[in-house]
């Protein structure tokens, strides 16, 4: 089984934001991270955890089928792996999860950190054409398909658009005080414009759904 996580190292940058029912945009500037270069496989969250949530099966596929919750707990489940302190401080519930932000342990990326690494220095919705770089309904034949399979960005990251919806840390609109997640990407099954550097979606931190998934991202700690 696949048992090591390859990342890479984005670089600082800005990205503006907008989304929510305000309609609202805002400014992120954000310091050196480490991504990985492909979302979570089947074969990595079942060794780690001994579980194989996902509707297909396939080492190299995606996992799916994980919520938000389930995410954050593997990311510490790693990084105590590897010998990292943890990045989350996990209640009972979903609800309470604190990011400790000096840790060094693994952790979900903002979605600051997400758009910036997905577009990789473009502008544009995508970062190339969508055939060359995605899994989408278009070309999919309507299933997932394994991880790492189309030509990565400019900084080597891989599916960042299609194949399975990718968790990230933040809230999804703040301002009305919801609990749902930000889910950035697109998947497998979904129509080329939820296919965009700046498409969001979101999802409570509970739910599981086939075609949403996540990458590991690592703060740079000194």
């Amino acid at each position: 089984m696949e048992a090591r996580i390859e990342t890479v190292a984005v670089p600082p940058g800005q990205v503006t934001l907008s989304g929510g029912r305000t309609r609202r945009s805002w400014t992120v500037e954000l310091a050196p991270y480490e991504l990985a270069t492909v979302p979570v496989t089947q074969a990595l969250y079942a060794r780690l955890t001994g579980r194989h949530p996902s509707t297909s099966r396939g080492d190299r596929l995606p996992v799916e089928g994980v919520s938000w919750w389930d995410a954050v707990r593997f990311c510490n489940a790693l990084s105590r792996r590897d010998g990292l302190a943890p990045a989350y401080r996990l209640p009972a519930d979903a609800e309470g999860v604190e990011w400790d932000a000096d840790a060094e342990g693994y952790r979900l990326p903002t979605e600051a950190e997400w758009e910036h690494a997905c577009r990789a220095g473009t502008t544009g919705p995508r970062y190339a054409p969508l055939d060359e770089i995605a899994w989408y309904r278009g070309n999919s034949h309507e299933r997932i398909r394994d991880v790492g399979g189309k030509r990565p960005n400019a900084w080597g990251l891989h599916d960042m658009l299609g194949n399975v919806w990718e968790w990230c840390w933040d809230i999804h609109d703040a301002e009305v005080k919801e609990t749902y997640r930000v889910l950035r990407g697109g998947g497998w099954f979904d129509e080329q414009w939820s296919c965009r550097a700046s498409a969001r979606r979101r999802s409570h931190p509970t739910f599981q759904v086939d075609d949403v998934g996540f990458r590991i991202a690592r703060s740079l700690v000194r």
